[in-house]
């Protein structure tokens, strides 16, 4: 094979007939993979991947009379959804569109002015608008909009991701180890997910009859896991710490260590989001595994089938958050009259 031939782009064709299908089966696996059977999908798939096959858009805009391409408009802030938008972009990617990002400056009229501009530019089929808009109705625009208003004016989580029932089922494990004196350390309490939680573990500390030694408002920082670890009296009695966040419970546990508490022999630690670096820490850490591409994914299949003119699909079967237990928590540790905390 010369060189020239190498670098040839594969087709369209080429991907069928290693697939073993015909070639309308590798378009409609372009525009909506899941309608195909498992097995048909997995060979596709499979062809693709193989050929390195990348679709040609610009020949597809003039043949459909579509730019394949879509916009996501989101507030401008200071936490950057990353892992929601990476999912966005690999789904509808994976259709066969290209994903605008548009950041806006201003509030919901703002971003609802700039969603009516992308829909009279024909640059885009349609639109996903992850933070409010001020828009009355969808319908006078010329393309599809689906809202899933899932980022507050500073690109803060809300609905599904900020919430707070799994603190509840963190204090019921850690209550049935045998802990029964407990500090949370909080995130910034301007976030909802971070009210929520203190809410839930001040509801759940007192429904259960445990004590509390306080709770720490800090900032999601590592530091403020630390600060309020080693400000803790030397006989508080605490054996269990509930974290805002991964990087406040690695705070509490480096913070625990220059004290000469060992987590989890006298302390045991739980955070939340599933951090690869709580996963491979030493302990690895308890946490809550909290799926922020799940909504993303479903947001983009909902636009899709807008585009398509095909009926909204019903959303993944999935669970947004759940807690997994690792080495960080542990049964407490025996008191100097050698019975356990909870005798």
């Amino acid at each position: 094979m010369s060189e020239v031939e190498r670098k040839r782009p594969s087709t369209i064709h080429e991907v069928a007939r290693l697939a073993g299908v015909s070639h309308t089966t590798v378009s409609r696996y372009l525009q909506d993979k899941d309608n195909l059977k498992p097995k048909t999908r997995l060979k596709v798939e499979y062809a693709v991947k193989a050929l390195d096959y990348r679709p040609n858009l610009a020949a597809r805009s003039m043949r459909t009379r579509r730019t394949n391409r879509l916009a996501i408009v989101l507030a401008t802030g200071p936490h950057f959804p990353g892992r929601a938008l990476a999912a966005a972009a690999e789904t509808a990617h994976q259709a066969g569109y290209q994903i605008e990002i548009v950041s806006v400056e201003g509030g919901p009229r703002a971003r609802a002015a700039r969603i009516d501009e992308l829909a009279r530019s024909g640059q885009v089929d349609g639109i996903l608008a992850m933070s409010s808009i001020d828009l009355k109705s969808a319908k006078s625009l010329s393309v599809p909009l689906v809202r899933s208003e899932s980022h507050d004016e500073k690109l803060r989580v809300l609905g599904e991701l900020a919430g707070a029932t799994e603190v509840r089922e963190i204090i019921e494990y850690l209550a049935g180890l045998g802990h029964r004196t407990f500090l949370h350390v909080a995130g910034d309490q301007e976030y909802s997910s971070a009210r929520n939680r203190k809410s839930v573990y001040l509801e759940t500390i007192e429904r259960l009859g445990l004590r509390s030694v306080g709770v720490v408002d800090g900032d999601w920082s590592a530091q403020s896991g630390y600060d309020a670890i080693t400000a803790l009296p030397a006989d508080c009695g605490v054996t269990a710490v509930v974290a805002a966040n991964d990087v406040v419970a690695m705070g509490v546990i480096r913070g625990a260590r220059s004290r000469g508490w060992e987590v989890p022999r006298d302390l045991s630690v739980f955070g939340w989001d599933d951090e690869a670096m709580g996963q491979f820490a030493t302990p690895s850490l308890s946490t809550v595994s909290v799926d922020r591409e799940a909504q993303a994914r479903d947001a983009i299949h909902r636009l899709l089938a807008e585009i398509q003119g095909k009926p909204a699909p019903e959303p993944s079967a999935r669970t947004l958050n759940h807690v997994i237990h690792r080495e960080s928590t542990a049964p407490p540790p025996p008191r100097a009259d050698g019975r356990s905390e909870a005798q």
